[in-house]
């Protein structure tokens, strides 16, 4: 019972949906500018460099926190729960009427808490992505997808294999969208304005 509550915390942490609240102290809401979506990237075209990195850095937090909580709590499966938990609490929000984000930053701040190794290669390859191709979205896969690979040459515990997977496949189906968009072409490129 314990470990579900602080699950269901976790849930409630992750869905703090600070990149419409960043907006909000701009008079805007974020839901309404650029893609509609509720996350850093968009926050950046639609408010520039400073209320993105104050949406970021806040939804990086929200994983840290969640990591952290399992951690101490103790138990490799409650830290798998409460991790996922703020991702699918970011992506999912009670409180935005299950429309979030993509789940991302808040993904990054667990791996940054739990994996640090794996989240560096991961920035590099994210920015190599991103300055060559100047789509965000897919250097956002991209390290997805890689995830999981990472998680297993660098011989980490069978359970955060499965919580890289499990934020893996999330990532990527939020990201189905932006799939489509890189496909036919229309995928707005690093520097567009909302």
């Amino acid at each position: 019972m314990y470990g579900l509550i602080l699950v269901v915390l976790c849930y409630f942490i992750g869905a703090i949906p600070f990149s419409y609240l960043v907006s909000l102290l701009k008079g805007v809401d974020i839901r309404t500018r650029g893609s509609g979506n509720v996350g850093a990237t968009n926050v950046l075209r639609a408010l520039g460099p400073v209320a993105a990195a104050a949406a970021l850095a806040a939804d990086l937090l929200k994983g840290v926190a969640a990591a952290w909580i399992g951690t101490m709590a103790g138990g490799e499966w409650l830290v798998v729960g409460c991790a996922f938990a703020a991702v699918v609490g970011h992506c999912y929000p009670i409180f935005l009427r299950f429309k979030g984000g993509k789940g991302v930053a808040t993904s990054a701040g667990i791996i940054l808490y739990l994996m640090p190794r794996e989240l560096l290669i991961m920035l590099v390859v994210f920015l190599v992505v991103v300055a060559l191709l100047r789509y965000v979205s897919l250097g956002s896969i991209t390290v997805a997808v890689l995830l999981p690979v990472l998680a297993l040459a660098m011989k980490e515990p069978f359970e955060l294999l499965i919580l890289c997977l499990l934020m893996a496949a999330l990532v990527v189906y939020r990201h189905r969208e932006n799939i489509q968009r890189l496909r036919s072409g229309t995928e707005p490129k690093l520097g567009s304005r909302a």
